[in-house]
């Protein structure tokens, strides 16, 4: 769990908190055969349900209206926005389901479903349609429904007429397409009319600049199967020319792409990076790619973006969005539950522990919720409340009970059912729900539900003597539709000449891939293979072991018994709110409370509790208490958020174009509400720690007192400088290197005591900013500044010019600093702040507004020292100008 909380002495506050404890219990016992039959047959009386009334009220329809009883057409019922690009008057639902209906063993209504489609489907409908959705829901479906139909003709029993009939629609379908790729990139347009393709005078589409990176990331599987079922290589040639433009725009620092780009000019338009929504299957498919197609391209991709996803978005369990350019800068303090996907990629991936853990995560969110809401913030609350019957948590539910064969997924499978069943389930189907803490539902079943959910569910539960065919043999696309690996050795893409590399089975638990060269096996050779994980992991207790710390770190609710203390103990237990990690005496206590604290080499700080480790019992239940305080301490001071403010230097020969974000104090004077700010000449603080009476109070008297952290409280700072006669004061960070262009912002808090005393305005300055202040109080003896909450226009300080010597000019107004720059952060991003009560503390989260720097032709040969100390900041000032725009 991610908590913001600034211990002392440390650079940074993004605290991921997980909570390991060493909690002693028998391993479950496996679930009886009779009771996996029992729930495999209620998988499939549910999807009945589903099925029958969609076919009974909905059909022809698209979809199933499961509180109304009626179908969703689209231009009948009131728009729902972009949802409805997935309608295109195609019977959507029963497409989506023909392989779902094969897979439950439902040969005949299978054989019926296909003859319904050839007879009443059509693709010709003049309506805009989402490529996206089309490709994965209707080309996929016609794909998944071709490969059953050719799987049960081959086993001469089923489909003896079948003539390749889905797979001709499959390829009118693909040709409708197609216009929408004419574009100079590659990258297909959002959207496509079926009839009159894009940019005619009739298609009603073709004007948007902008798509997602799934968007145009997640075609490969559709259209290389369907190049490959057909012969004709085009299908697959734009796709891959697609995937190209994607990577080669990726952030080459970081490897990461954003999640919106332009499709014209290839410029990302939202420069955040996640794994859920508006990404997440570009990454799948990449691996996927590489499974179904055995292109080394594929995987070599795909491992490059891993590696950077593990080490800027990963923060187990958590997985929180970044910026692209800036990769230590969260982008946003909650997640949506598509990234509920990612651990059953990670399964395909062969990195199990992380998948554990994340999973883990999510369950413990789906039980607080009884279904994962579409967003929820790092502390489990919800973020977006519905919950449309999405199937990502079945998905890897399914491929991590195949990884590790635990009975404890079989056990989460279960909840999964009982709460669609309670909670979802209506007289015509099952409703999504429009808010997860209320109940209540909302008209809409979507065909996922059927195509995704119920396979998974289905093979979670059902042995191998159960299914009509092997999945292994099959790759799952991020609509579930099942895909042939044998298109593998299918005539490929001429621009993409074969090579030798075997294709990946889907499920690692059963298969490894070995490589073609007889290499001597290393670590680096899990990149080129799957690894199975019973020979990685034996011990049956090792996914228990990492479920363990998460489900206490989410579920904070439980009761603990009353037990009397030890002795020697040495009196109450250590709270949160009095903790400081600079006190050696609460590292003692930390220590035989079993926690211990971790430095990480990014600079984080991760408290690990291991209750085994603790002096006793009563040790171990006070460790785990503190550890829940500290999770409401962060979650209280998240609250409590104030925005940015600046430093902006005033006095010849910056005049105000010389701006430097710091962050503000929770006590003192609220600059916010001061209409001038509070402007003054600085001067170093005599000590400079500012921890004692000064001894140059005379000099600091109606100044800006500069002082270093550390040694005592932010607050203790400010009294002490006040009573010396200062009109404000500046903490620089001792840490050697920190800067805001890296690190987060924070905020400064009080010392726990009533900080109504200080009336003065206090603000911190990392070590970069704040050595600039330092360097021009160096090389000019007397520097002005103004302290306030933005950066106040350069025409305010003609005066002050005019007074300096007759060679300065003044500035043009185009110079005076663009106050964007420094403006609040984005207050529509929750939670994007943390405080500290104690003095030396780190940041948290990073603002997204770069200082602007003095123009070029305002130079004075008496400041390069400052300005090439500015230097470097020059290379991502655009990137945070384009960062403002973003909605995160």
């Amino acid at each position: 769990m991610m908590l913001w909380f600034r211990p002392a002495t440390m650079s940074t506050l993004l605290l991921p908190l997980l909570l390991l404890l060493s909690i002693v219990f028998m391993l479950g016992q496996c679930m009886s055969r009779e009771e996996k039959v029992k729930l495999r047959n209620q998988v499939v009386e549910m999807f009945d349900h589903a099925y029958s009334n969609y076919m009974d009220h909905a059909y022809p329809a698209d979809e199933l209206m499961p509180l109304t009883c009626r179908g969703r057409v689209r231009g009948l019922e009131p728009s729902r926005g972009d949802v409805d690009d997935a309608l295109g008057k195609f019977s959507l639902t029963l497409i989506d389901t023909l392989d779902t209906l094969v897979l439950l063993n439902k040969t005949t209504e299978f054989e019926a479903a296909v003859r319904r489609v050839l007879r009443d489907v059509r693709l010709d409908n003049d309506i805009v349609v989402s490529v996206f959705e089309t490709n994965i829901r209707v080309l996929g479906g016609l794909l998944g429904g071709h490969s059953m139909a050719v799987m049960l003709k081959d086993g001469g029993h089923h489909m003896q007429w079948y003539q390749d009939e889905l797979l001709h629609m499959a390829k009118d379908l693909g040709l409708r397409l197609l216009p929408a790729f004419n574009t100079s990139s590659g990258l297909p347009f959002p959207r496509v009319n079926l009839k009159y393709g894009v940019r005619g005078p009739l298609s009603r589409t073709g004007t948007e600049t902008d798509t997602c990176t799934a968007c145009a990331g997640t075609i490969i599987l559709e259209f290389a199967a369907l190049s490959r079922f057909t012969g004709d290589p085009v299908f697959e040639v734009h796709a891959r020319r697609a995937l190209d433009f994607l990577w080669e725009k990726r952030q080459r620092n970081s490897n990461l792409v954003g999640t919106t780009i332009n499709i014209h000019s290839g410029e990302w338009v939202r420069r955040d990076s996640g794994v859920g929504a508006g990404i997440d299957s570009y990454y799948e498919y990449l691996l996927k790619a590489y499974i179904l197609l055995g292109d080394d391209l594929f995987l070599q991709r795909f491992n490059i973006h891993y590696a950077s996803i593990m080490k800027y978005i990963s923060q187990p369990p958590l997985l929180l969005d970044v910026h692209i350019h800036k990769p230590l800068l969260p982008a946003r303090t909650w997640m949506d539950s598509l990234l509920a996907f990612f651990p059953g990629l990670q399964v395909l991936k062969g990195d199990i522990r992380p998948a554990i853990e994340t999973h883990e995560m999510l369950y413990q969110v789906t039980k607080k919720h009884n279904f994962l809401p579409e967003a929820f913030t790092t502390d489990f609350r919800v973020h977006w409340a519905q919950h449309p019957l999405r199937p990502e948590f079945a998905e890897s539910t399914y491929f991590l009970f195949k990884a590790t064969r635990d009975p404890y997924y079989l056990e989460v499978g279960r909840t999964v059912l009982d709460n669609l069943n309670r909670f979802a389930r209506v007289p015509c189907g099952f409703a999504a729900m429009k808010d997860v803490r209320t109940g209540s539902h909302e008209d809409r079943m979507d065909s996922f539900f059927l195509a995704e959910m119920f396979k998974y569910l289905f093979l979670l539960f059902a042995e191998e003597e159960d299914l009509p065919f092997n999945v292994e043999d099959y790759i799952f696309t991020t609509e579930a539709h099942l895909l042939p690996l044998s298109l593998s050795t299918a005539p490929r893409t001429p621009t993409h000449p074969a090579n030798a590399t075997a294709p990946s089975l889907p499920h690692l638990s059963t298969s490894v891939r070995s490589l073609w060269s007889q290499e001597e096996l290393d670590d680096s050779n899990f990149d080129w293979t799957c690894p199975n994980t019973r020979l990685l992991f034996p011990d049956p207790a090792f996914p228990r072991n990492l479920r363990d710390p998460i489900r206490s770190a989410v579920d904070k609710s439980c009761p603990r018994p009353t037990i009397q203390r030890e002795p020697g103990m040495g009196g109450p237990p250590l709270r949160a709110q009095d903790f400081m990690a600079n006190n050696p005496e609460h590292l003692e206590l930390l220590r035989r409370m079993g926690v211990t604290l971790i430095h990480l080499k990014d600079g984080r700080v991760q408290l690990v509790q291991h209750a085994a480790q603790a002096v006793s019992a009563v040790a171990a239940e006070d460790g785990m208490r503190f550890m829940q305080e500290m999770m409401e301490l962060s979650s209280q001071q998240q609250k409590e958020q104030l925005p940015p403010r600046a430093v902006q230097i005033v006095s010849h020969p910056f005049f105000g174009r010389v701006v430097l974000t710091a962050g503000p104090a929770q006590f003192g004077t609220d600059l916010s509400k001061s209409i001038t700010g509070v402007r003054g000449f600085v001067t170093v603080a005599e000590p400079y720690s500012g921890c004692a009476e000064l001894g140059n109070a005379a000099f600091v008297q109606g100044r800006i007192a500069l002082m270093q952290r550390g040694q005592c409280m932010f607050a203790e700072k400010a009294r002490h400088i006040m009573k010396a006669g200062a009109i404000g004061g500046i903490v620089i960070d001792d840490n050697e290197g920190s800067s805001s262009d890296t690190a987060p912002l924070f905020q400064m808090a009080g010392d726990g005591r009533n900080t109504d005393d200080v009336t003065l305005p206090l603000l911190f300055l990392f070590y970069k900013e704040g050595n600039i202040l330092l360097e021009a109080l160096k090389e000019y003896r007397e520097v002005e500044v103004l302290l306030s909450d933005k950066a106040r226009d350069r025409g305010s300080d003609t005066q002050e010019e005019e007074d300096c010597s007759t060679d300065q000019t003044s500035p043009a107004p185009d110079a005076a600093l663009d106050q964007s720059h420094v403006s609040p952060m984005d207050e529509s991003a929750p939670n994007n702040k943390a405080v500290t009560p104690e003095e030396d503390a780190g940041p948290a989260i990073k603002q997204n507004r770069e200082p602007e720097m003095e123009s070029a032709e305002d130079k004075d040969s008496s400041s390069k020292s400052v300005e090439s100390m500015m230097a470097d900041w020059q290379e991502d000032l655009e990137a945070f100008q384009q960062m403002e725009k973003d909605e995160l």
